[in-house]
């Protein structure tokens, strides 16, 4: 039996109407939401600490709000990671909308991704050997956490299953999974099921967003892209491809980049299920936007689980203040140069500063004096600290160029916010239970 599985997002910040459009139209069985990148995961602490937010997805409720009544009308099942830093509110929330649509819905939550009584100062980074302890202490660490318990909630009746940290592949490994009876052993099929679900994580990029290159790789209809669908077999193979009539395109080259995409070893992607070989996978376009993946297989899960440690970053500053007709560049340049001056050499502030002209070299500071030319700039300083005082003092010095600098500066825009910062370990998947909670609808 084939199994329809959507992604109707593939990050926080994705458009909600897509979603809404497989819900609808896609004919699926499951709709899968991967909303969570590190540094999401790591604002939706700060949020969570702060009280000022909740710590799940900030278009949870919309989301919800807008595919529940297709998706509860076509007997279509929810699982996602948008529970963020959160996972049981992001559940009692989602039963409340529910509830108010005149719903009546099985919710469960996942929880254990919160490892934070695992960390110790002494816990070391596998990349350098640093210690924890080194950048203070951490204010969360979550665990990646696989299938497993996204399967039980499957198995015991949920018709939406949110979790915290589980990981991207994982939310749709997971249908695959419950639907086949795929055994915790069955590498192969594991491996192939996650190579359906690597490709759909990330939503459109399997469509042609982040492929375009105009000239080089057009997109047709890219301002109205589609998201992806994969058409599962019982052996892990499936075929991608979207909804008729919309926008973007499904061809072996979207396919391929995204196979690729953030994987550092194709013959050993390193997963919570399963040590996935993407090397031996057959790529083929069997119809218009229609692509075959095949021949994935797999070995023996990792004995550990990734988890993201965060630790206060203190208050992050971002000011910026534009230039533009003929010097432009050479004005940016002087009004970087007096920011510096200030806060270095008359203020004292020796943290984290960055100086940046906004078209020129923003992007490769590293990349030396940009020749003079640009008649658009826009000069950006932001810095990091624990002390407020700071923060205010560098808003203060770029705004004040609105006067007290090169001519013709203006457009001053500031903001500071908390920051936290993230670093990754290892932890023995043994002392990671986790556990399927329900709320009640």
């Amino acid at each position: 039996m084939t199994l329809r599985i959507g992604c109707g997002s593939g990050g926080a910040p994705d458009r909600v109407a897509p979603a809404l459009a497989l819900a609808e139209r896609g004919e699926l069985d499951f709709l899968c939401f991967e909303s969570l990148a590190e540094r999401t995961l790591a604002m939706g602490h700060v949020a969570k600490r702060s009280g000022r937010a909740p710590g799940h997805c900030p278009k949870l409720e919309a989301r919800m709000r807008a595919v529940l009544p297709a998706c509860a009308a076509q007997g279509v099942r929810i699982v996602t990671n948008m529970g963020g830093a959160d996972p049981r509110a992001a559940g009692e929330t989602t039963a409340r909308i529910a509830r108010e649509l005149g719903l009546r819905l099985r919710v469960a939550v996942i929880e254990g991704d919160d490892v934070l009584p695992l960390v110790g100062p002494e816990t070391r980074l596998p990349e350098t050997g640093e210690r924890v302890g080194d950048f203070g202490p951490p204010v969360a660490a979550n665990a990646y956490i696989g299938h497993e318990p996204l399967v039980e909630a499957l198995d015991g009746g949920a018709d939406v299953v949110i979790a915290g940290r589980a990981a991207d592949p994982s939310l749709f490994l997971a249908p695959f999974v419950h639907a086949n009876g795929v055994a915790p052993d069955d590498w192969a099929r594991l491996g192939a099921g996650t190579l359906a679900g690597h490709l759909l994580e990330c939503s459109t990029q399997v469509t042609g967003g982040y492929f375009a290159d105009p000239g080089v790789k057009d997109v047709p209809g890219i301002e109205d892209l589609g998201y992806p669908i994969a058409e599962m077999s019982p052996d892990g193979s499936a075929v991608i491809t979207k909804l008729p009539g919309t926008g973007g395109l499904v061809a072996p080259l979207t396919v391929k980049e995204q196979m690729l995409y953030e994987v550092h070893d194709p013959a050993a992607y390193l997963t919570p299920d399963v040590t996935a070989d993407f090397s031996t996978t057959r790529i083929e376009a069997v119809g218009p936007d229609r692509v075959r993946v095949s021949g994935a297989g797999g070995r023996a899960r990792p004995q550990t689980l990734k988890a993201l440690v965060a630790f206060d970053g203190g208050y992050l500053a971002e000011g910026e203040i534009s230039w533009a007709g003929p010097g432009a560049q050479a004005r940016g340049e002087l009004a970087r140069e007096i920011v510096r001056r200030r806060m270095v050499e008359r203020f004292g502030f020796d943290g984290p500063l960055r100086l940046e002209l906004i078209g020129v070299a923003s992007l490769h500071l590293d990349g030396g004096r940009a020749e003079q030319g640009s008649q658009d700039v826009r000069l950006r300083g932001a810095l990091r600290s624990h002390d407020r005082a700071w923060a205010e003092r560098l808003l203060e010095e770029i705004e004040g160029l609105w006067m007290a600098g090169p001519a013709g500066g203006g457009g001053f825009r500031g903001r500071i916010t908390e920051s936290v910062f993230t670093r990754a370990i290892h932890i023995d998947r043994a002392l990671v239970p986790t556990r399927v909670n329900w709320i009640a609808p």
